[in-house]
């Protein structure tokens, strides 16, 4: 059995059962009941998925998975290519915005190369898994093939179960590679559905004609590779990309070793659903950190009813928005373990 299917098959909801004790001692804490609103469904949540009622989050860990497109060659993009390589390279010398906001949450930031077309050489620290340099030019055919979607959802898993074992307890996705907005939205249309024109934005800045430009594009991708699009592994493969993949390996991964993952924005989510369509039980182990600027993502949301933590009027992927809710979660965590009961600390509780 491959390492895909025995993570498919590990895959089990969370622990409902767990609920009302968590619940009970969450009103047992030296405040009113519900008093902090959603800080304390995320502790729940968080006791959920490790399915215990006395929590530990110790330490987090942002992946960032890069990879490039071959259907930046339509002109769906501000900025060219070479883009990709040059912010790796930052991220890795810990100058991208990844970095600062990863320090300040106390997360470890990787980088992995799925499938970034230079060879990046000489780059100290990287995660080496391309799967190859780049998709194709998924307008024109399939960006990868199965068995290449396949590599890269593997990929994923296997970093997912290499952080549980390390000691990560909580897991970050983000993203890096120019055009990406293009094949995520392709994967939204396709794996909602949903019309491209509400699921498509401006991506890296792209103005009036590039936009009508990237919505017939992705309008083309799915044309072409339409019969392609009746399962999530042959969709993911069509329209996707190697970091989509990657993302969505992680989520499938964490998922099967119960522990959360803390999705970031568009691209990010793409690759959560392309996990929740593969397994649908993985939704329950995802915290979706912040509503991205990139329109579109409020339709994902929307349509796959789920609220986010976050609205910070963000776009710019890599994991920032991830980092920045992981200091709500272990917030939350931390109010569910070192707060003190009305019993210990001897406070009169409602009458």
């Amino acid at each position: 059995m491959g390492i895909l299917m025995e993570t498919l098959e590990a895959i089990q909801p969370v622990r409902r059962d767990l609920e009302p004790a968590v619940r009970a001692h969450l009103d047992q804490l030296t405040k009113p009941p519900r008093s902090l609103g959603l800080l304390e469904d995320l502790a729940a949540q968080y006791c959920l998925i490790t399915g215990t009622d006395r929590p530990v989050l110790g330490q987090k860990k942002i992946f960032t998975f890069a990879g490039d497109h071959g259907v930046a060659a339509e002109g769906v993009s501000a900025y060219p290519q070479e883009v990709t390589p040059q912010m790796v390279r930052n991220m890795l010398a810990g100058g991208a915005a990844i970095n600062v906001l990863a320090r300040l949450a106390g997360a470890e930031a990787a980088v992995v190369d799925m499938g970034v077309k230079d060879p990046l050489e000489g780059a100290p620290g990287l995660i080496r898994r391309k799967i190859k340099f780049g998709t194709a030019n998924s307008a024109r055919g399939p960006a990868m093939t199965e068995d290449e979607a396949v590599r890269a959802l593997e990929t994923g898993i296997t970093l997912a179960r290499e952080a549980v074992v390390a000691g990560f307890d909580l897991l970050g996705t983000g993203d890096m590679g120019i055009a990406n907005t293009t094949p995520s939205s392709a994967l939204f249309a396709a794996l909602l559905p949903c019309p491209v024109e509400e699921i498509t934005g401006r991506g890296t800045g792209i103005d009036d004609a590039g936009l009508v430009n990237k919505v017939r594009v992705i309008q083309e991708i799915l044309r072409v590779n339409r019969e392609r699009l009746d399962q999530p592994l042959s969709t993911l493969a069509a329209v996707g990309g190697l970091e989509i993949a990657g993302i969505a390996g992680l989520c499938l991964g964490a998922a099967a070793a119960r522990r959360p993952v803390v999705v970031d924005g568009f691209i990010s989510s793409a690759g959560a659903l392309a996990a929740c369509r593969l397994a649908p039980a993985v939704r329950d182990y995802l915290y979706f950190s912040h509503l991205s600027e990139e329109a579109g993502h409020a339709t994902f949301l929307r349509l796959f009813r789920v609220e986010p933590l976050l609205n910070l009027k963000m776009r710019l992927g890599e994991g920032t928005g991830a980092a920045l809710a992981m200091t709500l979660i272990e917030a939350a965590v931390r109010i569910y373990n070192e707060m003190a009961t009305f019993a210990s600390a001897g406070v009169s509780g409602k009458e």
